[in-house]
C-alpha cells in the first residue's frame, strides 16, 4: 500500500489477496485507530503474485526490511549474532567470534549476547584450561602466562602439554558445548581412576578436581535432561504500557541467556501479529534451532516449511507446552515484563535529564536532539574526528558518523574541528539529514569559538553550541560550560542531570573517537606505502623489499635501479619512485 508520494505504507501477504485487500477497505470503522489513519493515506495498491505461501513469506520479509514501511511491525537487529569458536590450529584457540564462518574451525552459539559468550569462556578456561590468547602471543611466548599461574590454561605455548593431552582436553570441550556432559564426566572418571591405579594420584588429583568443577557447572547451568533439540522460547508480552518480544536459547541442554526486543510501529495488544513479524524477521537468513516454542498461538505452518527449508533440518514451532517447557514460557514472559521495567525506568531518567538540562541552558521544552563532536590523534598521528547523536531518549548508532581529518596540520585541533563542522554541516545546509538543537563541542573557549565561526559562515544561527571543558583537575563531574557570549563558564553541581546528560553523550563521543582513531593507525602502520601504488601486489612489493633490503633502500634506488626488478617496468618505476619521494 503506498501513499499518493509512492512511499510503501505496509507490505502483507494472503493466500486470498482479494478477500485480505478488501477487508481493509470495509467497515473502515471496526477497524483500530492506526489502520484508520494508514487507509486514509493509501492511494495506490501494488501487488505480486508468487508461486507459493512460503515465497511470499519471504517476499514480504525482504520488502519490510529493505522499505522500512511506517505500518508494518519493525525489529531492529542488524548485529550478527556472536558465537564461540575452537580454532583450527595444532593447539586450538577458544575464542569470541562474530561474523562469517569459515569451514577450518568449529563454532558453537550461536549466543544471545556478547556477556554470555565470555561467560562461558571463562567457565571452559575453570575446567578445561584452553588457551585463549591470540596466535602472535602464542607463538612468541618463553614463559607460561599468568593464566597458567591461576589455572586457567595448561601452558602449551611452552610445551608444559603434550599435543594429545590438549587434544583430549579441546576434545571434552567441544562434547561440553554439544551438551553431552554425560560423556565428558564418564571419560574423565575413566581417566581418573586408571591414573589413581596407575598410583600417579598428584594427575587423578587434577582429573578429580576437574570433574568436581565441571559437576557444579553442570548443577548451575543444565536445564533439559531430554532429548537435547536446541530450543528457542519466545514470548511475546504486554508490559508498561508497551509491546515486548523476549528470546530465551537454550543449546544442548543449557540456558545461553536471553535478549528482549522492542519492535517500532505494533499495536500493544496484538501480541500474535509482533510474534508472528519477530519469527519472519529474525529466523530468515540466520541459523534456526529445531524447535520454537511461543507462548500465543499461531498459524506458523507455512513458517515452520520455509525455516525448515532454509536449515536443511525440520523445524518445529509449538505452542501447546506442558511441564518443563511451560516453566520455560513462564521465565521468558518474567523476563520480557522486567525489560519493560527497565525500559521505562531508563526513559524516565533520560527525559528528567534532558529536562533539566533544557532548564539550566535557558533553552524551550522542544530541545531533544544533541550531537557531539570529539578529535581524537596520537601526537598529531591518524587524527580522527567523531560525531554521535542523542535523539528521542536515547544514543542513535545508526546516525553515529566519523571523519578523516585530511587538510588540518597534524596536532591542530582547531583546524581538526573547523574541518568536520564544515562536513557535517554543509551537507545538512544543502537539506540532507536532520539539524540538531543543541551541538556539544568537546574543548574549551577556544574550539567553541572555531564552532561559532563556522555555524555564522553557514548561518545556522538557531543551533545552540555548548563547549564542553574538562576543568582544571580534569575530574568527572568538574566540566565547564562555556556558551557563545558568555564570559564565564557556566558550572552545574556534580550531582546535577544535566551535567550527567552531558558527561554520557561526551563520553561516547571520545569512546567513538578513539575507536576510529585506533583502527586508523593500526592500518597506517602495518600497511605499507607500495600499497597506495597502482599495479604493485604481493609479489612485487616483495621483490622490491628483498632487493633492497627494505624501505630505506628503496628510498634510496633510482628510476633505473626500480627497473631492474622483476616484473617492474620503467613507467611502473617512475611511479613507485614518484611515490617515495
Amino acid at each position: 500500500m503506498l501513499n499518493a508520494a509512492g512511499e510503501v505504507l505496509y507490505v502483507g501477504k494472503a493466500i486470498d489477496l482479494r478477500k485480505r485487500v478488501a477487508s481493509y477497505f470495509r467497515n473502515g470503522a471496526m477497524h483500530p485507530p492506526r489502520t484508520r489513519v494508514m487507509m486514509a493515506q493509501v492511494a495506490a495498491v501494488e501487488t505480486t503474485v508468487t508461486r507459493s505461501e512460503a515465497e511470499a513469506l519471504l517476499l514480504e520479509n525482504n520488502l519490510i526490511k529493505s522499505l522500512g514501511p511506517r505500518y508494518n511491525i519493525l525489529y531492529r537487529d542488524d548485529k550478527s549474532y556472536p558465537y564461540m569458536v575452537l580454532s583450527g590450529h595444532a593447539f586450538p584457540r577458544l575464542a569470541f567470534h562474530r561474523g562469517a564462518l569459515e569451514r577450518e574451525h568449529r563454532y558453537f552459539g550461536p549466543f544471545p549476547n556478547a556477556g554470555a559468550v565470555r561467560d562461558s569462556i571463562q567457565l571452559l578456561q575453570r575446567v578445561f584450561k584452553i588457551r585463549t590468547c591470540q596466535d602472535t602471543v602464542f607463538g612468541n611466548r618463553s614463559r607460561p602466562c599468568l593464566l597458567h599461574q591461576i589455572q586457567r590454561c595448561t601452558a602449551p605455548c611452552v610445551g608444559l602439554i603434550d599435543a594429545a593431552s590438549y587434544a583430549r582436553d579441546v576434545a571434552d570441550a567441544a562434547l561440553f558445548l554439544e551438551g553431552k556432559e554425560d560423556e565428558v564426566l564418564r571419560g574423565l572418571t575413566e581417566r581418573m581412576e586408571a591414573a589413581a591405579s596407575r598410583y600417579e594420584y598428584e594427575q587423578a588429583a587434577v582429573l578429580r578436581d576437574q570433574i568436581q568443577a565441571l559437576r557444579r557447572v553442570r548443577e548451575k547451568q543444565f536445564i533439559d535432561r531430554g532429548e537435547g533439540v536446541d530450543t528457542d522460547v519466545v514470548a511475546c508480552v504486554t508490559a508498561a504500557g508497551m509491546l515486548v518480544v523476549n528470546l530465551v536459547m537454550i543449546r544442548g541442554g543449557r540456558h545461553l541467556g536471553d535478549k528482549s526486543f522492542f519492535p517500532q510501529n505494533a499495536d500493544p495488544e496484538d501480541r500474535a501479529g509482533a510474534l508472528e513479524a519477530f519469527l519472519a524477521q529474525h529466523y530468515l537468513e540466520r541459523p534456526v534451532p529445531g524447535r520454537i516454542i511461543v507462548n500465543e498461538p499461531l498459524e506458523a505452518a507455512s513458517l515452520a516449511q520455509l525455516l525448515s527449508e532454509q536449515a536443511h533440518h525440520r523445524v518445529e514451532i509449538t505452542h501447546n507446552v506442558r511441564s518443563e517447557r511451560r516453566v520455560w514460557i513462564e521465565m521468558a514472559e518474567q523476563n520480557a515484563r522486567l525489560a519493560a521495567e527497565q525500559r521505562l525506568a531508563q526513559q524516565a531518567t533520560q527525559e528528567g535529564r534532558l529536562r533539566a538540562l533544557q532548564a539550566a541552558l535557558e533553552l524551550p521544552d522542544t530541545v531533544a536532539r544533541i550531537e557531539c563532536f570529539d578529535i581524537s590523534h596520537t601526537m598529531g598521528e591518524a587524527t580522527v574526528a567523531a560525531c554521535v547523536v542523542y535523539d528521542a531518549g536515547g544514543m542513535r548508532k545508526n546516525e553515529y558518523r566519523r571523519f578523516n581529518i585530511s587538510t588540518a596540520e597534524a596536532g591542530d585541533d582547531y583546524a581538526a574541528m573547523r574541518e568536520v563542522l564544515q562536513r557535517r554541516y554543509r551537507r545538512l545546509v544543502d537539506g540532507e539529514g536532520k539539524l540538531p538543537d543543541i551541538a556539544l563541542i568537546d574543548g574549551g573557549k577556544g574550539q567553541l569559538g572555531v564552532a561559532c565561526e563556522v555555524f555564522s559562515e553557514l548561518g545556522l544561527n538557531e543551533v545552540q553550541l555548548v563547549g564542553v571543558a574538562k576543568g582544571e583537575e580534569r575530574k568527572p563531574g568538574l566540566e565547564q560550560l562555556w556558551l557563545p557570549g558568555r564570559e564565564h563558564p557556566l558550572e552545574l553541581a556534580p550531582n546535577h542531570p544535566g551535567l550527567h546528560l552531558i558527561q554520557q553523550i561526551r563520553d561516547e563521543a571520545h569512546r567513538f573517537a578513539i575507536q576510529g582513531h585506533r583502527a586508523r593507525r593500526g592500518k597506517a602502520r602495518t600497511g605499507s606505502v607500495l600499497d597506495a601504488v597502482e599495479g604493485i601486489g604481493n609479489k612485487r612489493r616483495q621483490r622490491l623489499l628483498t632487493r633492497f633490503g627494505g624501505l630505506k633502500g628503496l628510498l634510496a634506488a633510482s628510476v633505473d635501479d626500480l627497473a631492474q626488478v622483476e616484473g617492474v617496468s620503467r613507467t611502473l618505476a617512475q611511479r613507485i619512485y614518484q611515490r617515495l619521494h
